[in-house]
């Protein structure tokens, strides 16, 4: 039922999607603004010699069943796949072996286990064992991960098994990172179990499966392989994003591709009081305002400072429409009213925004967020019957002290997913290889998982192109993104894969490269959105959500979305 009332939001991400659908369902005229020609975020697609793939994330953690019951409510259902148990290898200097069972992001549940002596040896696995016997003291919320392995299981389990999986899924040392940004509930289930390798254990136990043909089947439970504790979409996981735009569609979402922002500030309502709000007849027509789209005022035209109009359908200003409160600043200086706002652009065009609107200027600063890192994804499609026995398992993760490999990890995704080794057809393969190893640092800014050991899955979504003011400036300082060129990754590929491949094979080759990544679990990061959040909710009809925000893989994007859209949905109704 219609609400009377609109909302804009920045950014059509999965969190910007999600925000759409949720508002709309509860009746509000929703507007989301993209500044890209594709909506998605880092849930991406791209064809490569004719094979249709993922450019960005390809799977999600399944853990408490988020992702498969959305999935469910988009009519995904039927189509969530798991991927080959096989799992994941390690590259080590001069050695290479499949990652152990009974581990969480690489910390052993079972030190003593064989295939965890396989990699440490048995000096690492006697010194991890001690984290049995240590006692357990007091660990601070903002403690590293890798401080935290060092002192209770030793240097090995930290670099051999820890550090290729924390550097391949987040970018980041283990040394700067947060024990509970990569790891919730890992302290917590010390503080019980009394060892970190019992808490490992205890998480991996809570672990389970979305739900395929109605089957509450575990995966990734006890005994499963690094990387077995996530779900994939039939076809790719971009299609949770095309059944996002279809589901927002129906219930009315206008969504407008290629349109960048400027600014977003609150309506001085004292002036909005002095004078009335124009009507979508005031525009002139050199406003180049599209009645599909509702009414646009551009900003220079406005009969008022900041008297504008609340979006409404067709174009036409609703009786009970209530004053716009929120103004939106186009990039082509065009503005939109609208009762409420939802920031869900990528992390720096967010911060951008958010720092220009009054009493979030101390909680956005640069000096207090981290630099950004970048990512090159580097995709081959080869003609290799050499590896339909998938001989490193669904891929492989490369240790940091690897001189002889520029990537940081590689998915044999036609050996991870069948469905995709049924596109591809009969002898031909498709590989991923991720490089750049990111050391965000303070003071400089779908879908990496703490669950999962998936080598080049889930890279952070780039953010949106927004314009810096000079006191944001620092926002746009950016990484440079590896360049990658065929006979790397060929080279590479032969490397990891352990099998030589010529270039005569190759049947196609991409390059993506993400820009704007970064590590959203540096130290800190949690007090720093726990204060930025508590600021945004001193400003009633502003809400900003994403992965920065709610934690990194789809579960938590999907999840903080939904309740950030409901608690907004809830102030505007009882204003």
């Amino acid at each position: 039922m219609p609400v009377g009332q609109s909302v804009v939001i920045v950014g059509a991400g999965v969190a910007g999607l999600v925000a759409a659908r949720t508002l709309a369902r509860k009746g509000f005229r929703v507007t989301v603004l993209e500044s890209s020609a594709t909506p998605g975020g880092c849930v991406a697609t791209h064809e490569v010699a004719g094979v249709r793939l993922d450019a960005g994330a390809e799977s999600f953690a399944t853990r408490g069943g988020t992702v498969a019951a959305y999935l469910a409510e988009l009519g995904l259902g039927g189509q969530i796949v798991v991927p080959n148990p096989k799992g994941a290898w390690v590259q080590l200097e001069g050695d290479a072996a499949p990652l152990p069972r009974n581990t969480v992001l690489g910390i052993p549940g079972v030190p003593l286990a064989d295939d965890v002596r396989r990699i440490i040896g048995w000096s690492g696995v006697l010194r991890a064992q001690l984290d049995r016997y240590i006692p357990l003291v007091r660990v601070g919320k903002s403690t590293s991960l890798g401080d935290l392995v060092r002192r209770r299981m030793g240097q090995k389990v930290l670099d051999r098994l820890v550090a290729p999986i924390v550097s391949g899924v987040h970018s980041a040392h283990p040394d700067l990172v947060d024990v509970e940004a990569v790891a919730p509930g890992l302290l917590a289930a010390m503080g019980v179990q009394g060892s970190l390798s019992g808490a490992v254990m205890s998480l991996i136990a809570r672990r389970g499966r979305p739900a395929t043909g109605g089957r509450p089947d575990v995966v990734g439970g006890p005994g499963a392989r690094s990387g077995s504790a996530v779900g994939g979409i039939d076809g790719g996981m971009f299609r949770l994003v095309e059944a996002l735009v279809d589901d927002c569609e129906r219930f009315g979402v206008d969504l407008r591709l290629g349109v960048g922002v400027r600014e977003v500030r609150r309506v001085d309502m004292s002036h909005a009081a002095a004078a009335p709000a124009p009507t979508a007849e005031a525009a002139p027509a050199d406003a180049a305002a599209d009645p599909s789209r509702g009414p646009e005022v551009r900003e220079s035209d406005a009969t008022t400072a900041d008297g504008v109009l609340s979006i409404a359908d067709r174009g036409a200003a609703s009786a009970d429409e209530k004053p716009a409160e929120w103004m939106t600043v186009l990039d082509d200086g065009s503005v939109l009213g609208s009762n409420g706002v939802v920031v869900a652009a990528g992390f720096r065009a967010a911060l951008t925004l958010l720092h220009g609107i009054d009493g979030l200027r101390e909680q956005t600063s640069a000096r207090e967020w981290p630099g950004s890192s970048a990512v090159t994804l580097a995709t081959l499609v080869l003609d290799a019957p050499e590896l339909d026995e998938a001989p490193r398992g669904t891929g492989v993760l490369v240790a940091e002290d690897v001189t002889s490999v520029g990537a940081k990890a590689l998915t044999h995704a036609t050996a991870k997913w069948g469905w995709l080794a049924a596109a591809a057809g009969e002898g031909r393969h498709v590989v991923r290889l991720s490089y750049g190893r990111g050391a965000p640092t303070v003071a400089d800014p779908e879908t990496a998982d703490p669950e999962t050991a998936d080598p080049a899955t889930f890279d952070p979504e780039t953010a949106d192109p927004a314009a810096a003011d000079p006191a944001t400036s620092e926002f746009r300082t950016q990484t440079q993104a590896p360049v990658v060129t065929r006979s790397d990754a060929l080279r590479d590929a032969s490397a990891l894969l352990g099998l030589p491949l010529a270039d005569s094979q190759v049947r196609g080759f991409a390059l993506v490269e993400w820009r704007d990544s970064l590590a959203f679990a540096t130290g800190g990061h949690r007090a720093r959105v726990d204060a930025l959040v508590e600021a945004v909710h001193e400003h009633p009809g502003l809400e900003v959500v994403g992965a920065w925000i709610s934690g990194t893989g789809l579960a938590y994007v999907i999840d903080g979305a939904k309740v950030k859209a409901s608690e907004l949905a809830a102030s505007l109704l009882s204003s």
